[in-house]
C-alpha cells in the first residue's frame, strides 16, 4: 500500500512493523477526532479558495460516513496501511477520486496528530471528570448518611483521637475537589488548537487558524506554531500528571478500605460481590477490587514520569520518540475510569460498623477530649495535659464519651455543602457544552 510520503521505493518489512510499533492498534481511537478534525480542516480551505464549494460538500458528506463508521466501531486500519490518517485520506480518495487528495493542503501529519490527541484528550478528559463527579456525590451521600458515627482517628497508625465516618467520606470528596481543580487545568492546557502548525513550522498556504478554533470549539488556538509542535509530549505529561492525582487519591482510599475491613479492624463491610474467596480457608472474603484498584492507580502514578522520560532529552521540532507516549498514555483514561467506576460502585454499598468506640480497646481515644474540657473550665492546657497523662499512666482514667466539635471542617460541622459548591463551580468552569455544540454543529446534527 503507497505511503502518504512514497518516493517510489519500499521500505524492508522489519522496518516497517519496528516503526509503526502500535500505531494502527491505538489509531482507531483516534478515527473520530481525526475525521472532525478534516471537517474543519476543509471547511476552513474552502474559505480560503483551495476548495470548490462541491467539493467540500462532498468531502464532507464522505467524512461524516466515516465518523459514523468509527462510532459503530466499523472503522479499521487495513494491513499494509501506517495511520489513521493515511487510511481516511485513501477511503475518501477511492470514493471521491482527486477531490479526496486534497484535504492535506496546509497540513501535515505532525499538526494532524497533534490535533487528533488533542480532540482525543479532551473528550476523555471530560469523561474522566464524570466519573469523579459520581464518587464524589456517592461519598457526600455517605459523609451525611454517616455524620454522627464515630470511629478512631490514628497517627502513626496509633489511636489518636474521635474521627467519624463523616469526616472519612467527607475527606475522601475533598480531595477530589483538588483532584478536579487539577483536571481542568489540564483540560484547559489540552483545548488549544495546533492545527496549522504544519510540520512545525506552519505553512505559505493562506490558512486561517482562528476558524478551525472555533469550528472545533478550542478555547484559543497554540499560537507559535514552533510551540505547538512543543506541545507535543508537554501536553501529556501535564494531563497525566492530572491523573494521577486522581489515581493518588484512590489509591488511598483503597487500602484504608483494605486495613478497614479487616476482621482486626472491622469498621466496614465490602458488598459480598465485591470481594472473592480462597481455595482452601472457606471463611475468606478477600478485598481484591480494593486491592486491584489500588495497584492500578500506583501504576497510573508513574504515568508522568515514563512521558518525562520518553520525552526528557528531545529538542525542538518532531521526533519519532514521541510516538511511544501514545502508548502509554492512550490507555492510561479507559483504566482510570474503570477504577473510579468501581470504587464508586463499593462506596455507595458500602456498610460501616456504628458502634466501635464502645470497645474499651478505644478508652484512650478520649483523653484529649478530656484535657480540652478541663482547660475550657480554667486548668492551664499543660497542667490539664499532665493531669490526664498521670491518670493513663497510674490505669485511673475513666472515658467521657462524649464528642463535641462545633468548628468548620469538624466532626459537628462537616462543611459538606461548601464543599459541594467548590465542586459545581470547577464543573461549570470546563465550560463542556463549547466543544459539545461546536462537534455537533460539524456533523451536521
Amino acid at each position: 500500500m503507497p505511503k502518504l510520503w512514497d518516493k517510489g521505493y519500499d521500505v524492508d518489512k522489519e522496518i516497517e512493523t519496528f516503526t509503526v510499533g502500535k500505531d494502527r492498534e491505538l489509531d482507531v481511537l483516534l478515527a473520530t477526532h481525526d475525521t472532525l478534525g478534516s471537517m474543519a480542516h476543509i471547511t476552513m480551505l474552502e474559505s480560503i479558495g483551495l476548495l470548490q464549494k462541491d467539493e467540500l460538500r462532498l468531502l464532507l458528506r464522505e467524512l461524516r460516513g466515516i465518523h459514523g463508521m468509527a462510532l459503530r466501531g466499523e472503522f479499521v486500519i487495513e494491513e499494509g496501511v501506517e495511520d489513521v490518517h493515511s487510511e481516511v485520506e485513501l477511503m475518501l480518495t477511492r470514493t471521491l477520486g482527486d477531490v479526496g487528495k486534497k484535504i492535506h493542503s496546509g497540513r501535515s501529519r505532525n499538526d494532524q496528530v497533534l490535533l487528533d490527541l488533542k480532540l482525543f484528550t479532551r473528550q476523555q478528559l471530560r469523561l474522566v471528570a464524570e466519573e469523579i463527579r459520581e464518587l464524589f456525590r456517592g461519598l457526600q451521600e455517605q459523609s451525611e448518611r454517616h455524620k454522627a458515627d464515630l470511629m478512631p482517628g490514628y497517627t502513626h497508625l496509633q489511636v489518636a483521637t474521635p474521627s467519624s465516618f463523616g469526616l472519612w467520606f467527607g475527606a475522601y470528596a475533598e480531595s477530589l475537589v483538588d483532584d478536579m481543580l487539577f483536571l481542568q487545568a489540564a483540560y484547559r492546557m489540552t483545548n488549544r488548537n495546533p492545527l496549522g502548525s504544519a510540520a512545525g513550522y506552519g505553512s505559505s498556504f493562506p490558512l486561517n487558524r482562528q476558524m478551525t478554533t472555533d469550528l472545533l470549539g478550542f478555547e484559543s488556538m497554540d499560537y507559535n506554531v514552533v510551540y505547538a509542535q512543543m506541545g507535543r509530549g508537554k501536553t501529556e505529561r501535564n494531563v497525566a500528571f492530572a491523573l494521577a492525582s486522581v489515581a493518588g487519591t484512590l489509591s488511598k482510599l483503597a487500602f484504608d478500605a483494605c486495613l478497614f475491613n479487616s476482621q482486626n479492624f472491622a469498621f466496614i463491610r465490602l458488598p459480598r460481590e465485591c470481594t472473592t474467596g480462597s481455595s482452601i480457608m472457606p471463611h475468606k472474603k478477600n478485598p481484591d477490587v480494593f486491592e486491584l484498584i489500588r495497584a492500578r492507580c500506583n501504576k497510573l502514578q508513574g504515568l508522568p514520569q515514563q512521558i518525562t522520560l520518553i520525552m526528557n532529552n528531545l529538542p525542538s521540532g518532531y521526533f519519532r520518540d514521541l510516538q511511544l507516549i501514545k502508548e502509554v498514555f492512550m490507555p492510561a483514561f479507559s483504566e482510570l475510569r474503570s477504577c473510579l467506576r468501581m470504587t464508586t460502585y463499593i462506596i455507595t454499598r458500602m456498610q460501616i460498623n456504628k458502634d466501635i468506640l464502645s470497645d474499651p480497646r478505644y478508652d484512650l481515644i478520649f483523653s484529649v477530649e478530656e484535657v480540652n474540657r478541663l482547660a475550657a473550665s480554667g486548668v492551664p492546657f499543660r497542667d490539664a495535659y499532665k493531669r490526664v497523662a498521670m491518670e493513663i499512666e497510674s490505669g485511673d482514667f475513666k472515658p467521657v464519651r462524649e464528642v463535641r466539635h462545633t468548628h468548620e471542617g469538624s466532626i459537628g460541622n462537616l462543611c459538606n455543602k461548601q464543599i459541594a459548591s467548590l465542586m459545581d463551580s470547577l464543573w461549570s468552569g470546563f465550560n463542556f457544552h463549547k466543544a459539545e455544540q461546536a462537534e455537533r454543529k460539524l456533523l451536521g446534527e
